[in-house]
């Protein structure tokens, strides 16, 4: 019999993320516990984290970084390369132009190499450009090509309702 008590729900969620490898979109309403989740899960993850949030205030309130200023991403859109779309506009990057104008230290470097589990909040405030950047820049630093988001689990955590469409 399983147990659906909300603590017991809580620690499934904990355990999937502490006792995997699997990616997980976290959403709900305000007030049903997505920061106290996002806190546990840093306090208590023996895994190499990160926590990301698109703006500065969410990214305090988070107790991380903001996603360009962690990866150094352009404010510029990102468009990932495909077959016969190879028309990149001056003012949007591509995967060459992207890994070109990095310049990340080698304490960087190793971060993302040693990186195990990505925590982003706020999701829905995140461009999907931004998202295929990031998964462009940790399969290139970790030489994981074939592996999505360089085989870095990713705990997206936010409301899709919080803002209108």
């Amino acid at each position: 019999m399983i147990d659906n008590t909300p603590n017991s729900i809580f620690q499934l969620a904990a355990d999937c993320i502490n006792f995997s490898n699997r990616s997980v979109f976290l959403t709900g309403k305000a007030g049903t516990g997505k920061t106290t989740f996002l806190k546990h899960i840093k306090e208590s993850s023996a895994k190499q984290t990160a926590v990301l949030a698109p703006t500065g205030v969410a990214a305090i309130n988070a107790g991380g970084v903001t996603i360009h200023s962690f990866f150094q991403l352009p404010f510029a859109p990102f468009i990932p390369e495909s077959g016969a779309f190879k028309i990149i506009q001056d003012d949007a990057s591509n995967r060459h132009s992207l890994l070109s104008r990095m310049r990340l230290n080698k304490e960087r470097i190793k971060v993302l190499q040693q990186l195990e589990l990505l925590i982003i909040d706020e999701i829905s405030m995140v461009r999907c450009d931004v998202l295929d950047s990031i998964d462009t820049v940790l399969r290139h630093f970790r030489n994981r090509n074939s592996e999505l988001f360089g085989g870095v689990q990713m705990l997206f955590i936010g409301d899709m309702y919080q803002l209108p469409p």
